[in-house]
């Protein structure tokens, strides 16, 4: 990592809304690495629904708010995902960031892609409305889950044989990836971190934020890293504060700097 820090920082799957979601360790994560570049690789939130959004939720999107305020020099993305469909318009005024479905950008002399890569899971595209009740299912489940998380073990399984088609996502993503002459591409979608190489071209998935393990991934001149985010003795579920919904957007106002920076304006697609 130079002086300034990644040239990018890549996290998808949150799934804000949902009670699995990790925001607190997600918006930790962000305030402690330096990087020129985010990428919000898809999936940020479980559904349109913004009633289910806690506390911890919106505390996170005041900070990519305040992350986009262009006085930061930092380079805000949005990849839209399957569970974002919709969100376009909202969020480029919302947090001020402009949303994309495909986003390329060169880096040390080789094109990159990051896609979220539900275009490359058969089973997604053709079967919408079962995969997103089968997501919502395994969110359910996760919630459910024992202290020593047989389930949440069994599902992430299953999830990745079944429903999210990890290696389809992968094969479908390199090809995309030789189509447009880029050297690494990054998705999200599968919940499964991994890296693939093949005929000289590399693809990385960034994982996700409501399973048993959080992954994101860094950019820099030492090439690409997954990254697996530690569990802390102060992290606690954000479901807790399910009930604080009132004073949210109020929170969300303070972290991202509406009330002190009123003279910053949202991006406009």
């Amino acid at each position: 990592m130079d002086l300034h820090g990644y040239n990018a920082l890549i996290l998808s799957d949150l799934h804000l809304g949902a009670e699995t979601s990790h925001a607190r360790e997600a918006t930790r994560v962000l305030k402690e690495n330096r990087f020129q570049r985010l990428i919000l690789l898809g999936d940020i939130f479980a559904d349109l629904n913004f009633a289910r959004l806690t506390k911890e939720h919106w505390k996170f999107l005041g900070y990519i708010r305040k992350l986009s305020n262009p006085k930061r020099n930092i380079e805000v993305v949005w990849v839209e995902g399957n569970h974002d469909h919709g969100l376009t318009n909202i969020m480029s005024h919302l947090v001020g960031v402009r949303v994309y479905q495909h986003y390329a950008w060169q880096y040390a002399g080789l094109r990159h892609i990051a896609i979220h890569g539900h275009q490359f899971d058969g089973f997604q595209v053709n079967n919408l409305r079962f995969s997103r009740l089968g997501t919502s299912l395994y969110l359910q489940l996760q919630k459910l889950d024992f202290k020593s998380k047989p389930i949440a073990r069994l599902i992430d399984r299953l999830n990745t044989r079944w429903l999210r088609m990890s290696s389809k996502v992968s094969a479908g993503a390199l090809h995309y990836a030789r189509q447009h002459g880029a050297d690494r591409i990054f998705c999200g979608h599968t919940h499964e971190a991994v890296h693939v190489a093949q005929d000289g071209i590399h693809y990385y998935n960034s994982g996700g934020w409501v399973d048993s393990r959080l992954t994101y991934l860094t950019v820099d001149e030492q090439g690409v890293r997954i990254h697996e985010y530690t569990e802390r003795a102060d992290d606690r579920d954000s479901s807790q504060e399910r009930g604080e919904a009132d004073s949210s957007f109020a929170d969300f106002a303070d972290e991202s700097g509406l009330l002190e920076d009123v003279e910053y304006e949202g991006v406009v697609s």
